[in-house]
């Protein structure tokens, strides 16, 4: 299982500069129970392109740009570079002084079928961002996998904001072959073979092509422990 990755993929400076002439739009993340101060967000890809920020909503209407989008040029040429379906994708801003609790998002990893990239845009060495007790060092200009299925957390404790351009996308061969030269940390995870079945089935009754291939995969995996 990866924990977490340096992705060789190089992120444009620009959009620095563009988030810095578009203050507007943002919005006070919604898991409140998950953060202390201001953690606030951008939402540029939603369900339906709907100026909300609820990152994800499984068998839901597809993925879409808001409108925020089209003053975000560099964002667009970056997703275009990924050669992946792109689902959710947002600006997320930890304000100086905010405080992300130690949680969990579900599912939400590589072997799962959908991995989660983060794109540091600004931050400060006072930045903590740790995936379970490993804490990593993102910069600017860098892509970073977040096994988000981990407990991970994260500090600003420095006086400027930490924004991060955080884009899930759907785990395809081309995802994989990028995966494949990243410098990654693993680490070997207990089956559950009960609890493993059961999601599997859980999928198949979902009977969409995208689960149906989470499905298959699953199975694959199980098939080789």
């Amino acid at each position: 299982m990866i924990c977490f990755a340096k992705i060789p993929f190089v992120s444009p400076g620009s959009i620095a500069t563009e988030l810095a002439s578009y203050p507007s739009g943002w919005q006070a993340h919604f898991n409140t129970l998950h953060y202390q101060g201001e953690w606030t967000v951008l939402p540029l890809r939603t369900p339906g392109g709907k100026d909300h920020i609820v990152p994800d909503l499984m068998g839901e209407q597809g993925y879409a740009d808001t409108v925020h989008m089209q003053y975000f040029p560099s964002v667009g040429s970056l997703l275009r570079s990924l050669d992946c379906p792109v689902r959710s994708v947002r600006f997320l801003n930890l304000k100086a002084g905010a405080y992300i609790k130690p949680h969990r998002d579900h599912e939400l990893a590589f072997e799962m079928g959908e991995a989660r990239l983060h794109f540091p845009i600004l931050t400060n060495p006072d930045v903590a961002f740790f995936v379970e007790d490993t804490r990593l060092n993102m910069q600017p200009g860098e892509c970073w996998y977040i096994n988000a299925n981990l407990t991970h957390q994260v500090s600003n404790k420095g006086t400027t904001d930490r924004v991060h351009l955080v884009v899930d996308c759907l785990v395809n061969d081309w995802l994989r072959e990028l995966f494949s030269h990243a410098h990654t940390h693993t680490k070997t995870e207990a089956v559950d073979v009960e609890q493993q079945k059961q999601v599997i089935a859980a999928l198949r009754l979902q009977n969409t092509p995208a689960a149906t291939q989470l499905a298959d995969q699953l199975e694959q995996k199980l098939r080789m422990h």
